[in-house]
């Protein structure tokens, strides 16, 4: 096979109230086809399927997709709240390990926003449910009309919100050749506390870290909290964060 394989992980969701599925946004395959010209293949986010080893004997790179859930709070040492389902656990199950082993390994791995979180707690961090609660920050939950509907218009959903500093000659900034970069904005949960083996590389104005790093990854290892995948192919932030990944991934390929 020429073209490098993107692993994608599945999300836990019941159609129809009966059947359960693993699914993953379109957007995520369209991004990993048309701006790092690789395959892309979803698997189970379920370790009763997945077995992590396996997998990561098949692809050349890992996508941690944003998701409805959240990371569940026991992952973090705090307690769940109704107030914040629906969890994933099953995806927490075999993200987690997974995180740990791409890091170990050196399998290029981007997280994005569920994904990014995952990140930090793999790492040793933890989230907190509703960021906008915390003093000071604004709400980067997505838009919604006057009645409380999400809004119908996605251009108006995934529009560049606001802005995130980068720290001077890190790696997303040599990646993005800039220190500011303007971005969407659909979380309710964020980071509280980075992990000890993060590296937080980019602020949003209000203090919300939005892009992240491992310290000790032996090859790419990025996360960001915006919906990175929603545009690659126009805008101009999001596709080099995604060709820089595809380079990562195909240089894993050459040297297996």
């Amino acid at each position: 096979m020429s073209r490098p394989v993107i692993g994608i992980i599945g999300n836990t969701y019941s159609v129809e109230n009966r059947f359960s599925v693993q699914m993953a946004g379109e957007k995520n395959l369209q991004a990993v086809v048309d701006v790092t010209d690789a395959l892309p293949l979803i698997f189970a986010g379920d370790p009763q399927m997945t077995d992590i080893s396996d997998l990561l004997d098949v692809v050349d790179g890992i996508l941690l997709t944003g998701a409805r859930a959240n990371v569940h709070p026991s992952r973090f040492g705090a307690e769940p709240d109704p107030r914040h389902e629906p969890y994933d656990e099953r995806r927490d199950s075999i993200a987690l390990p997974l995180i740990e082993a791409c890091v170990e390994r050196a399998v290029p791995l981007f997280g994005i926003c569920r994904g990014f979180q995952e990140m930090n707690v793999a790492g040793g961090g933890s989230l907190h449910p509703e960021i906008r609660e915390l003093p000071g920050r604004i709400n980067h939950r997505m838009p919604r009309l006057e009645t409380g509907e999400i809004h119908p218009d996605p251009t108006v959903v995934f529009a560049d919100r606001h802005n995130v500093r980068l720290i001077p000659d890190g790696v997303f900034a040599r990646i993005l050749g800039s220190d500011l970069v303007r971005v969407n904005s659909l979380h309710g949960q964020g980071v509280l506390q980075l992990g000890d083996k993060i590296i937080a590389e980019g602020v949003a104005e209000d203090g919300t870290i939005e892009a992240i790093r491992f310290t000790d990854a032996k090859g790419f290892a990025l996360g960001v909290q915006w919906h990175a995948e929603y545009d690659p192919q126009d805008n101009p932030v999001n596709r080099s964060l995604f060709q820089a990944f595809g380079a990562a991934v195909k240089a894993y390929k050459r040297s297996r």
